[in-house]
């Protein structure tokens, strides 16, 4: 199994910024994906950035110029840089994880809330 331990959600005004982090550990292996998912309530869980561990990245087009997704694989760790904050980014983060071999892995979520 694999487990995901996600840190730096918070409150935040409009414009600012906040850093993800999620730290993965368990049965993984060297060839894999991490990324982010958000949700807010009454909608479904939308993506919001990926990277492989070749390091091949996806963006949301919602979150591209305003986002940074990067890892560091010596530390099995993915973060998110979330700068220009809009309102509309409030929502539960969640880190994701796909092992060669192995079925997906969520993390528990940390809420973002941007204020106006």
């Amino acid at each position: 199994q694999v487990q995901l331990v996600e840190s730096g959600g918070g409150l935040v005004q409009a414009g600012g910024s906040l850093r993800l982090s999620c730290a993965a550990s368990g049965t993984i292996s060297s060839i894999n994906v991490m990324g982010w998912y958000r949700r807010v309530p009454g909608k479904q869980r939308e993506l919001v950035a990926t990277i492989t561990s070749g390091g091949t990245i996806n963006y949301a087009d919602s979150v591209k110029g305003r986002f940074t997704i990067s890892r560091d694989n010596a530390k099995n760790t993915v973060y998110l840089q979330m700068n220009s904050l809009k309102t509309e980014d409030t929502a539960v983060y969640y880190c994701w994880r796909l092992d060669s071999g192995r079925f997906g892995s969520w993390g528990q979520g940390t809420q973002v809330t941007v204020s106006s």
